[in-house]
């Protein structure tokens, strides 16, 4: 019975069919699948197979059938970049995984919220190579981009007008190898001819990305994944999760949890302790952290994609910039359809974000973009060879709350480098500049060489069988804003996933996992944990 209700909820998710299981739930109760195929038949010739009401009636009732205990090794929630390497990690290594999503592909912010593309930096290595691949048998759905103009390097010898942010464009010459480093060694000039030599990141069609996650997924036989499905509660005593409770009306138990929702809402359920805001700078003695604390976090981005073909302004949008003294910045990529991805640098002020909500700040947002797209259309005669195809039915949200977790990642981390770091339990590199967007920002310059994320910073304190694998994990704000990139969440999933199979090998709780078994498991699935990179390693990803 339980397997039958897994396989139906999985078609029903499948066909993008939305109900409210929590209004039919109540209707029936099945003692036996019997019973439930005989309600089927009975259902079907009162149906007509044309009315979309009878289809949304049989959908409802049988998803009254679904709501139930159910049972895994891991319970991973959140299908982003965290959770889909979390949960691929650990089902490789044969462990029974259920992956909840609330969204109706996975991905996350890299597709829904429309941040299309992979950037530059070191921690791109393991799975994310992995999906690379698989993406590069799809005709046009992953590039490989180098810099284009921008405006801060306008010549008008050449180019007939300011460029409206930094543009990216695809080059074929270049390979994944080439996407791999971000900082700058010392010695070496930043310059506008070294970011096109060394910069290079990885633009992706969003649809391509989602459905190649899901086959990567289902290829391992061990993982259910439950879209449309969000975290509404969990239980837990003594450090440890016992159950969760989703919207769909099931109760999930695992023996490890996984909190890949972005925001530690899991962790958060359960009691941990979060951060939000600037820390000051006397908490973590990081040197440019303000004097006191702030409610500031980074801005968010709402990303809009324009594609070739007229389109006639908006005569009812604003010309003017209503929420800043002019229209901010943006960064243009070039996708390998010839479409353009459009990344307001930011959309909103992450505080004014934190303010308004979530719903009210995207309905704002989409106003935003509007304006915006039609002050480059009035800018630039090239930007009125375009029209406006898609805005993102998610903002791309940079920063909430951050878990509190066995060790907090910090600016002096990022300054020391892997060089200067002393912990036993590295297990992902990260070399991005601290990077934030908003009133706030401060240009702080390039890395010049990569840093380690401790498994610490996954483990929230006190909890025994409870990671978190996201943008929430154990990082202070200004660490985020550098390892927060899509590549790397993914790193830290598979860091996580990775350690519950090993927790049940060894039968030991999450914070008691070797570390020196763990960084051996990551090197063996092809994580950079040195720097340089080991010449095996070059030469595994030289094989695209």
């Amino acid at each position: 019975m339980r397997v039958f209700r897994t396989f139906l909820l999985e078609a029903l998710r499948a066909q993008h069919w939305l109900v409210t299981l929590s209004e039919a739930k109540g209707l029936c109760r099945w003692e036996s699948l019997g019973k439930l195929l005989r309600f089927f038949a009975s259902l079907r010739m009162t149906i007509n197979r044309g009315s979309v009401s009878g289809w949304a009636l049989f959908v409802a009732v049988a998803g009254a059938a679904l709501a139930g205990e159910y049972d895994c090794d891991v319970a991973v929630i959140g299908g982003g970049s965290g959770g889909f390497g979390a949960a691929l990690a650990a089902a490789r290594l044969g462990l029974d995984v259920v992956l909840v999503e609330k969204g109706d592909c996975l991905g996350g912010t890299s597709t829904r919220g429309g941040v299309n593309c992979w950037e530059i930096g070191c921690g791109g290595t393991g799975i994310p190579f992995d999906l690379y691949k698989e993406l590069k048998k799809i005709p046009k759905a992953v590039g490989i981009y180098t810099f284009g103009r921008h405006a801060g390097t306008f010549d008008p010898s050449r180019e007939s007008f300011r460029y409206p942010g930094g543009e990216t464009v695809i080059d074929p010459g270049r390979r994944y190898l080439d996407t791999l480093r971000r900082h700058i060694p010392r010695g070496d000039k930043n310059s506008p001819e070294y970011r096109r030599a060394h910069f290079h990141g990885l633009p992706f069609e969003p649809e391509a990305m989602a459905k190649t996650m899901r086959a990567m997924l289902d290829a391992t036989g061990h993982c259910r994944v439950w879209l449309n499905t969000a975290f509404v509660s969990a239980e837990a005593n003594d450090g440890r999760v016992r159950s969760i409770q989703l919207s769909n009306g099931s109760r999930l138990r695992a023996r490890h949890f996984i909190d890949s929702t972005g925001d530690g809402l899991v962790c958060v359920a359960v009691g941990c302790e979060a951060m939000t805001g600037q820390e000051p700078c006397g908490r973590f003695n990081e040197p440019t952290a303000p004097t006191n604390a702030t409610a500031r976090v980074n801005g968010v981005t709402l990303i809009y994609r324009i594609t070739p073909g007229k389109e006639p302004a908006a005569e009812n949008t604003p010309v003017k910039c209503w929420w800043a003294g002019r229209f901010p910045s943006a960064q243009i990529n070039h996708l390998p359809n010839g479409d353009l991805n459009i990344n307001m640098l930011p959309t909103m002020e992450g505080k004014e974000f934190m303010q308004l909500g979530y719903d009210a700040a995207l309905a704002e947002c989409q106003k935003r973009v509007r304006a915006h797209w039609r002050y480059l259309q009035n800018y630039a005669e090239e930007f009125r060879r375009f029209r406006l195809v898609w805005i993102a039915p998610a903002l791309g949200v940079r920063e909430t709350r951050r878990i509190v977790g066995e060790y907090v990642l910090n600016e002096n981390d990022l300054l020391a480098g892997l060089s200067g770091q002393k912990h036993p339990d590295i297990i992902c590199l990260a070399d991005h500049m601290m990077d934030t967007h908003g009133g706030h920002s401060k240009h702080r310059g390039e890395l010049t060489e990569p840093y380690g994320v401790p498994y610490r910073c996954l483990i929230p304190k006190g909890f025994r069988n409870l990671l978190v694998a996201c943008r929430a994990s154990s990082f202070s704000s200004l660490a985020a804003s550098s390892c927060r990139l899509s590549r790397t969440m993914i790193q830290l999933g598979q860091a996580a996933g990775t350690a519950t199979a090993l927790a049940k090998e060894l039968n030991v709780d999450l914070p008691a996992v070797p570390t020196d078994r763990l960084r051996s498991a990551l090197r063996e699935q092809h994580v950079q944990l040195e720097h340089p990179m080991p010449a095996a390693l070059r030469s595994h990803l030289e094989r695209e």
